[in-house]
């Protein structure tokens, strides 16, 4: 198909382009929004539900036939937008939550589980995103979709499945009224003599705090 192809199409909300940089752009704007840490009790809620939403449009891209762009070589889309300042606003909301354990490939065999961070692969997936949004906004539409689609399966999917994982287990963790494990050798850029059990009763108390109130938990951990 042909990019004036591809741009004609994009007018009709129905098209497939149009819907999946339509939930990209929403994931964007929500996570900046959160960002900015006007309503903090409902940050890790409201992301579970924005990563849930995203990676539907990361499925149907997934399971879309290969996106070939126009183009031999890539535009050039310019400077990419700096996240830094996204990341530590969400650092900072997140915090003492925001480090959990991940293995990166299910397949492969006696995978060590990492330490990774929340905020950092929100960022790393708005990256990604920003940037085929630019082709997307530019009316390189072949090209934005073979971007997102090519960085689904090698970087935001998995990222954002992962950062999916640790938001639902935190969720669940209250919902089902059972504490943290202990968060020992899970900060990234901790010290080795942190206080381990102060960490977990702080977490404990954030998650208590900052998210069974917006799911409608009641101190003691009853439903309200």
């Amino acid at each position: 198909m042909s990019e004036s192809t591809l741009n004609a199409i994009t007018d009709n909300p129905d098209d497939f382009a149009v819907q999946i940089s339509d939930q990209i752009e929403s994931f964007i704007v929500s996570v900046t929004e959160v960002a900015k840490g006007d309503d903090p009790d409902s940050a890790i809620p409201y992301l579970l539900l924005e990563l849930s939403q995203l990676l539907l449009a990361g499925g149907r891209l997934g399971a879309h036939e290969d996106f070939v762009p126009v183009e031999r070589y890539e535009p050039d889309i310019g400077p990419e937008p700096d996240v830094d300042e996204m990341r530590l606003k969400l650092a900072a909301l997140l915090d003492p939550v925001d480090v959990y354990s991940e293995v990166f490939d299910p397949y492969e065999p006696r995978t060590a589980p990492v330490a990774c961070r929340i905020s950092d692969d929100l960022a790393d997936v708005i990256t990604d995103l920003r940037h085929g949004m630019a082709h997307y906004s530019e009316g390189r539409v072949s090209e934005a979709l073979w971007w997102w689609q090519f960085s689904y399966l090698s970087n935001w999917g998995p990222t954002a499945s992962a950062a999916l994982r640790a938001l639902q287990s935190l969720v669940a963790h209250v919902r089902l009224d059972t504490p943290l494990d202990a968060l020992d050798g899970l900060d990234t850029d901790s010290n080795a003599d942190e206080d381990d059990g102060a960490l977990e009763k702080e977490a404990g108390a954030v998650m208590a705090a900052e998210i069974g109130v917006p799911l409608g938990m009641q101190p003691d951990g009853r439903r309200s």
